[in-house]
């Protein structure tokens, strides 16, 4: 494991865990949701790290150990711009390795909207679980407009993320859980779901679209809509019945995973 602090685009100093081996057969830059941080997905990078495949994850800025305003972004290109330079970064370290993208949530809003922004990367491809790309559910654009953009909303998601308790339980009190988030961050994803609307034909790397069906956080409706509008010759969708949010950390999270592991190893 390496840990370390990495500049992005503007300098902001980025906190990266890089999990790698010289027996890699492939790597996989993990982009984690609102409010969290990128150790949420440690039991997620340990099944990927008994297949083979390397991790790159990284927390964006105002979370987890990253620089930042915290929860704070003035433009959703920021966000973005974070996640291009951590995939620039493994493919430059990988050059003879498949890269593949994985985006949970508002990390599926990145993900997605990376797809259509930056089109002709080495990347085999992307996986989004519960990615917020129409907010059918309103969470983020329910939000009221004309705030202080550095205002601060409370950060309510908690028991909505997770059919299992422990889950729930441990987010509230993981220390590095964010427990409030801005105006602005929602003003930027708003700016951004409107940009992507009219591109999201434009997304045509190979991809895997997951949902829980019982997420009350980001609607299923997201990911249908999603699927409908890409162009990707090569695009699955899976709908696990019953599950909420997090799929990742799900009941059945081990046939959850398996899926994006298997997905992954076809297109090796």
């Amino acid at each position: 494991m390496a840990e370390t602090m990495i500049s992005s685009f503007d300098g902001t100093k980025l906190y990266l865990n890089r999990e790698t081996e010289a027996g890699n057969r492939a790597i996989a830059v993990i982009v984690h949701g609102l409010c969290e941080h990128q150790g949420r997905y440690d039991y997620m990078a340990k099944c990927l790290h008994e297949s083979g495949i390397g991790t790159y994850r990284f927390d964006h800025r105002g979370h987890g150990r990253s620089e930042g305003e915290d929860t704070y972004y003035g433009d959703f290109n920021e966000m973005l711009d974070d996640v291009n330079v951590v995939v620039d970064m493994a493919i430059a370290n990988h050059p003879d390795l498949p890269v593949f993208l994985i985006g949970h949530s508002m990390g599926g809003f990145a993900v997605s909207l990376y797809g259509v922004k930056y089109p002709d990367k080495r990347l085999r491809g992307i996986v989004t679980s519960g990615a917020l790309t129409h907010d059918f559910a309103n969470l983020i654009t329910g939000v009221p407009a004309g705030q202080d953009p550095h205002g601060k909303l409370p950060n309510e998601l908690g028991g909505g993320v997770c059919s299992v308790a422990e889950v729930v339980d441990w987010y509230g009190k993981d220390p590095n859980n964010r427990k409030t988030f801005t105006f602005g961050l929602c003003y930027a994803i708003v700016e951004g779901l409107n940009w992507f609307s009219p591109k999201k034909q434009d997304f045509k790397y190979p991809v895997l679209m997951l949902h829980g069906e019982k997420d009350g956080l980001v609607s299923v409706r997201d990911t249908y809509e999603f699927f409908a509008s890409a162009s990707s010759a090569d695009r699955q969708m899976k709908i696990y019945g019953n599950l909420f949010h997090e799929i990742f950390n799900e009941y059945c999270r081990d046939e959850v995973i398996g899926n994006v592991i298997g997905w992954i190893i076809n297109r090796i």
